[in-house]
């Protein structure tokens, strides 16, 4: 799901960005005249020729106004563009987080462990690590099979492979054994730490 978002985020953002660059330079071209001054010609389906142009002229604003369908097209069309808006805008912040995992207790029914109380564990030992400064995590997934996400803030002498390598092996080791979990896959994401420079006398 997380990687659908990020490929259609990344296809709209092109699109919008591609379609806001093609108005602008047709305005810009039309606008400052630059045919005339730079002695090119514009195609005939350029929408604006010369400064004295409009975005929308009149006939186009008003050529539809006597129909009966014309406003409740444009406000069924932007009504559904707004819906669309704020679904992008929810999802952007909507992370599927598990609030519980389910661990073998041992006597056939199991338990269930608060996400928030492994993640806050997660954290705290990933920070207590050699060459970490700073770190975040999410459990994401089900309950029997959950994933964890990493976000490390790496001091600038920490090596990103003896980092990720030694998480598996130590931090991750110790949640899969205290959480009963056969595997728990983990994403890390590295994020080097700026420090100022210091002055020497």
């Amino acid at each position: 799901m997380r990687d659908v978002r990020t490929t259609l985020n990344r296809v709209l953002l092109g699109l919008t960005g591609l379609v806001l660059l093609v108005l602008g330079l047709s305005v810009l071209v039309g606008s400052l005249d630059l045919q005339q001054h730079w002695g090119f010609t514009l195609p005939h389906w350029w929408p604006y020729m010369g400064p004295d142009d409009v975005l929308l002229p009149a006939h186009d604003r008003t050529r539809y106004r006597a129909n009966g369908w014309w406003w409740p097209v444009v406000i069924a069309a932007l009504g559904v563009l707004l819906l669309g808006a704020l679904w992008w805008l929810l999802a952007q912040g909507h992370t599927r987080r598990l609030r519980h995992i389910r661990v073998d207790s041992g006597d056939g029914q199991g338990a269930l462990l608060r996400g928030r109380a492994l993640e806050s564990v997660l954290a705290t030992e990933t920070e207590a690590y050699e060459g970490v400064e700073w770190a975040n995590a999410a459990l994401t997934g089900k309950r029997g099979a959950p994933e964890a996400r990493l976000v490390l803030g790496l001091a600038p002498h920490a090596t990103p492979d003896e980092v990720v390598a030694g998480l598996d092996s130590s931090v991750l080791a110790r949640a899969r054994t205290s959480a009963g979990l056969d595997r728990l896959p983990a994403e890390a994401r590295l994020r080097p730490v700026r420090h100022r420079a210091s002055r020497v006398s």
